[in-house]
């Protein structure tokens, strides 16, 4: 039955639960240091605008893989924010691209709010639809392509999707949700899994599991995409930097030569000088080398200037410096280059995280350390040009003194011819590096090259059911065991012998089988009922445990006692004493449980006088206190009497030893049934008139934790000569009594296997 019910679970659950596919992609990030230049490359390594880059760390990409820049891009790229659902059976299946209808906000911006809706679209004409809410209301009905105005919504469109409206009537409903942005991205940087295959590998896995397989494909595809335009993005940073400040001093420089030009067609409209003399060409040729010089050690100078400047501006905000302007000198290249990484790598640690993050604060700590070294570096830097450009100044003068003998109007056309040539040459450098920086621009490469595009095997990954169905067999077969294995393991009740051999140490006398009968006298002549036969092997038991004495024959007194009232002492009294009378011998029963006697109860007699009344009154005598059964000789009964208001007292009066010692000299055996021993102290007061004391448990009844109380009074010798039986075992176990006769035990499996 468990193995049924857990198979049957398992089937529901497997059928309501909707599969789940992984698709992943594999990309490997490229080490800009190590990886060289490629072939497509090679004809501008000249120019030093590649091979310069950092070096990529793949386990600092995962984590920008998965930032919620990169994510934002994709949820946007894909509406991934909006959801498109169709009832398939149990199942409500995400359709995607699949989806008959589309939705198309009008204000891009609402869909940045903090919406968080859905609603049914339900086809009812060919190019009408309705509105509807979870609970089936209908909201709105409109046409398609319709202006709808909504005021959580703002101004949407639901639109026909070509590709699948084409093939066929549109029916059915469509489940539209439509949840933040925010909540979107969540999602999918928790669902996005991006992990390196090994240590020592630069190769990264992307997973991604999901309910439709092109969903999850595209999702890993368009993730690629965006986190190589963004990379690109952050490489082109510098180059547009330095663009910038090319176009800036171009623009200033054309202003420049563009008046020296004029300056110079002037002069030689002016006075009539169309070329110099060989004279004047000498002496241009002896300081065009100086020149040459100054100008390089000026650009050199005016670079150093800007840098510096731009350095006291980010004293807080760091931004990035432009690059490959042509530093003479390397360290300061490289430097510039370091700087400017890190910027970079402080821009992506801002938009992946908090402004507490320790990889963080570690970057902005470098920073700052490599800004005011750069700094310092750079004031060095112009301290050694503006030495080389005053001893360059010095050179050149003694060339201009030969241009001093040159007539004076040739000597200013030299001047202004000088100028155009300086300013020429510091334009066309420019030119030069605006081409070097438009080539990096163009050339930027990605940061990940694809080795495996998203792909998904048509198996689900969820739910297995393989896996589902070896658990629900396991829980089939091990709940109802584990079930049935705590329920004995809460239950505290005395269930058989062992249970009380395990727990004390008094002799265990026999058990006495749960009656059906609805009679209380169990053992008459005829009977062989299995409640009889344990009261046969309970009195040949008792024969071994009753002391033996000499002389003159004297009767043995059996007090029958229990822990507490319900377990059956007054039934064993009962019936113990009509067993012992089936062998010719003659019995008394005595009821000396004062508080709540049973005996006249069990046999469906009025109260009468007994031993209350004989305590109570000197005058009266056993004969007239005793009555008999018909059904059972040789026994005669006593009962408790009236219920007195002090039974303490009374069973302390001599009266109660007279009664018992004149019933020793006419009766072979006394049974004494008498208060339990836990509630009252009663059966203590007497315990010395007894030769045999039986205690009895019951099963299924008594705890376990009640055994203490026989066992301390065994321990103690309060109640002497002591033997348990227990009453009200499982009749269909079969029993066993002492030394007698003890029927094998039928144990069930699971009983078996527990131990139980």
């Amino acid at each position: 039955m468990a193995l049924c019910i857990s198979f049957c679970c398992a089937y529901y659950y497997i059928k309501i639960t909707p599969p789940l596919y992984n698709a992943s992609a594999l990309i490997i990030i490229k080490d800009n240091l190590k990886s060289g230049i490629s072939e497509e490359l090679k004809a501008v390594s000249d120019l030093g605008i590649v091979g310069n880059s950092s070096t990529n760390n793949p386990e600092n990409e995962i984590f920008i893989i998965k930032s919620r820049k990169i994510i934002s891009r994709v949820v946007h790229s894909l509406e991934l924010n909006i959801s498109y659902f169709d009832e398939q059976g149990a199942n409500t299946v995400d359709t995607y691209k699949n989806s008959p209808i589309k939705l198309n906000f009008l204000d891009e911006n609402n869909i940045q709010t903090n919406i968080d809706t859905a609603f049914v679209v339900s086809f009812t004409e060919k190019n009408r639809f309705s509105i509807k809410n979870s609970e089936g209301e209908i909201l709105r009905s409109a046409y398609f392509d319709e202006i709808i105005n909504s005021q959580n919504l703002g101004s949407f469109k639901i639109n026909k999707n070509l590709l699948v409206s084409d093939i066929g009537p549109l029916r059915g409903d469509v489940l539209v949700v439509v949840k933040p942005i925010n909540d979107a991205v969540t999602n999918y940087i928790e669902r996005i899994i991006v992990s390196a295959v090994s240590e020592l590998s630069s190769i990264l896995k992307l997973e991604i599991n999901g309910a439709n397989r092109i969903k999850a494909e595209d999702i890993l595809d368009e993730l690629i995409k965006q986190y190589n335009l963004d990379a690109i993005i952050d490489k082109n940073e510098v180059s547009k930097k330095t663009k910038e400040f090319i176009e800036e001093r171009l623009t200033s420089m054309t202003i420049e030569l563009g008046l020296i030009q004029d300056k110079l067609k002037d002069f030689k409209t002016d006075f009539g000088v169309s070329m110099f003399s060989k004279q004047a060409e000498i002496a241009i040729e002896s300081i065009s080398d100086y020149d040459a010089i100054i100008v390089k050690l000026k650009t050199q100078l005016t670079l150093v200037e800007w840098a510096k400047n731009d350095l006291k501006k980010q004293a807080q905000n760091y931004e990035i410096l432009p690059g490959n302007l042509g530093f003479s000198d390397q360290i300061t290249s490289k430097a510039i280059n370091d700087y400017n990484d890190l910027v970079l790598e402080k821009q992506r640690l801002q938009t992946n995280s908090g402004e507490k993050n320790p990889r963080l604060i570690i970057v902005q700590d470098r920073i700052q350390v490599l800004r005011e070294n750069l700094y310092k570096n750079l004031e060095n830097v112009k301290s050694s040009i503006n030495i080389q450009l005053r001893n360059a100044l010095k050179e050149s003068k003694v060339a201009q003194a030969k241009i001093a003998q040159i007539p004076l109007i040739e000597r200013g056309l030299i001047d202004v011819e000088r100028q155009k040539v300086i300013y020429s040459e510091l334009f066309s450098y420019l030119l030069r590096k605006k081409e070097e920086t438009a080539i990096s621009l163009a050339i930027t490469v990605s940061n990940a090259k694809i080795i495996d595009v998203a792909y998904s095997s048509e198996d689900s990954v969820s739910p297995k059911k393989i896996i589902i169905y070896l658990i629900a067999l396991l829980a089939g077969l091990i709940i109802p065991l584990l079930s049935i294995y705590v329920k004995f393991l809460l239950n505290t009740k005395i269930h058989n012998r062992k249970d009380i051999e395990d727990n004390l140490s008094i002799p265990y006398l026999g058990d006495i089988p749960n009656s059906e009968s609805p009679e209380k006298i169990i053992v008459k002549t005829e009977t062989r009922t299995s409640v009889a036969e344990a009261f046969g092997l309970l009195r040949t038991n008792l024969s071994f445990m009753l002391p033996k004495t000499s002389g003159a024959s004297r009767g043995k007194t059996i007090f029958i006692t229990s822990t507490i009232s319900g377990e059956g002492k007054s039934f064993v009294s009962l019936n113990l004493a009509a067993t012992m009378a089936l062998t010719n011998k003659k019995v008394l029963l005595l009821g000396l449980d004062l508080r709540a006697p049973r005996i006249t109860d069990y046999l469906s007699i009025p109260d009468r006088k007994g031993v209350t009344n004989y305590i109570l009154d000197d005058k009266l005598t056993l004969k007239e206190l005793i009555f008999n059964v018909p059904d059972i000789k040789n026994l005669d009964i006593i009962s408790s009497g009236l219920i007195p208001p002090n039974p303490s007292e009374l069973l302390l009066n001599d009266r109660v030893k007279h009664l018992l010692e004149t019933a020793k000299s006419d009766y072979d055996l006394i049974i004494v049934d008498t208060a339990p021993v836990s509630m009252v102290s009663d059966t203590l007061l007497i315990a010395d008139l007894a030769d045999l004391f039986l205690y009895v448990t019951r099963a299924n009844h008594s705890d376990k934790k009640m055994l203490i109380v026989p066992q301390t009074l065994h321990k103690e010798k309060k109640l002497p000569n002591m033997a348990i039986v227990l009453n009200c075992t499982d009749s269909k176990r079969g029993y066993g009594y002492g030394y007698g006769y003890v029927e094998k035990e039928k144990r069930s499996f699971y009983k078996r296997i527990l131990g139980l």
